[in-house]
């Protein structure tokens, strides 16, 4: 990874056996990284990036102007977001099993031993949430499969620092973002359809658009309602 600047514009570069060059932008600060061929000179990267800048300012002014979480303590009275509300937490000391449930409509209570670290209660959190995930991605997952005329091979939820899903169009695998469940159900059903509709087209292109417009009309209002909801808290590094 090297450094280069375009007029005010610092980028971290990264060249890589790829056929494409790639320009993105990164949450939560607006940092501008871009993968490029090997083969590809100096002059021809300053060049695609220049055709883009409209694009990366306009990605570094949503980021910036998007509400962030304030740092997690994992203590009782914070509140966390599940499926896109707001729920209170209640911190409560046992000797036995830790774990965390969703009592009621407004709160999540949180059991862990005495000495349990604030990573360890973290942990505990994100496992909620991966299985709230697991619990919701089957059903929506059949249901699009069979609107879509397309067969995933696998789908998985993980962590991801740049992208809300993703789609490997020749093992036909699907990742979705552990963050979706602190969103609202439709901004996952708009992310689930957009990487199965890549399995139609691989390319974010005219085609793409279409078949978007065809199977889910509002993805527009699911996309921009994802883009104002807070992003998480995270100690950023790349």
């Amino acid at each position: 990874m090297s450094a280069m600047t375009i007029g005010k514009m610092a980028l971290s570069l990264n060249r890589k056996l790829i056929k494409n060059l790639h320009i993105s932008v990164l949450p939560p600060d607006g940092k501008v990284r871009v993968s490029a061929p090997n083969h590809l000179s100096d002059a021809a990267i300053r060049m695609a990036v220049v055709s883009k800048i409209p694009w990366i300012k306009k990605q570094q002014a949503e980021f910036a102007s998007q509400a962030r979480e304030s740092a997690r303590e994992m203590v009782t009275g914070e509140t966390h977001y599940v499926w896109g509300k707001r729920l209170r937490l209640e911190v409560v000391t046992v000797s036995g099993k830790q774990q965390l449930k969703k009592q009621g409509a407004s709160k999540l209570k949180l059991a862990v031993n005495p000495d349990a670290t604030v990573s360890k209660k973290q942990a505990l959190l994100t496992e909620w949430y991966r299985d709230q995930l697991k619990e919701a991605i089957p059903r929506l997952l059949v249901k699009w499969e069979r609107k879509l005329g397309v067969k995933a091979s696998s789908w998985g939820v993980k962590k991801m620092k740049t992208k809300w899903g993703s789609c490997n169009t020749q093992r036909q695998s699907i990742w979705l973002n552990l963050d979706l469940a602190k969103k609202p159900p439709e901004c996952l059903e708009f992310i689930l359809v957009h990487e199965l509709v890549h399995l139609l087209e691989r390319s974010h292109n005219e085609r793409f658009k279409s078949y978007m417009d065809k199977f889910l009309p509002d993805w527009r209002e699911r996309r921009a309602l994802l883009n104002r909801m807070p992003l998480a808290h995270e100690n950023w590094q790349y």
